[in-house]
């Protein structure tokens, strides 16, 4: 298993925790728990696919730019794709409470570490 991390600037809280989808071949487990940081997303992604780090990079970024919730967020993947990811991501957003779209002026492509 590989693990990549990556932070993100943001600027809203999500009202709780979340907690969406299963760890199962081609689908991924997100875990949100709002509140561990004031102005970032800090994102940890544990994967056992190789080579596709530029690419969770970029599915992440976009998602950050429009969707800025600060957190801790746990991405268990069992080779979703970005597609897959993008929707697990705004449920996640959803269960945690968000009603409303949050849109960030920022474009900034947050980093990886």
């Amino acid at each position: 298993m590989r693990t990549l991390r990556y932070k993100f600037p943001a600027s809203s809280r999500p009202p709780h925790r979340a907690h969406v989808g299963v760890v199962g071949s081609g689908d991924l487990e997100i875990l949100l728990e709002p509140g561990k940081f004031d102005s970032r997303a800090e994102v940890r992604v544990r994967t056992s696919v190789e080579g596709f780090d530029e690419v969770w990079q970029a599915t992440l970024a976009r998602f950050f730019a429009r969707t800025p919730l600060l957190g801790s967020w746990e991405l268990n993947d069992a080779g979703a794709t970005p597609a897959l990811v993008t929707l697990r991501l705004q449920q996640a957003a959803t269960a945690s409470g968000v009603t409303e779209p949050i849109t960030s002026a920022s474009t900034h492509g947050g980093e990886a570490s």
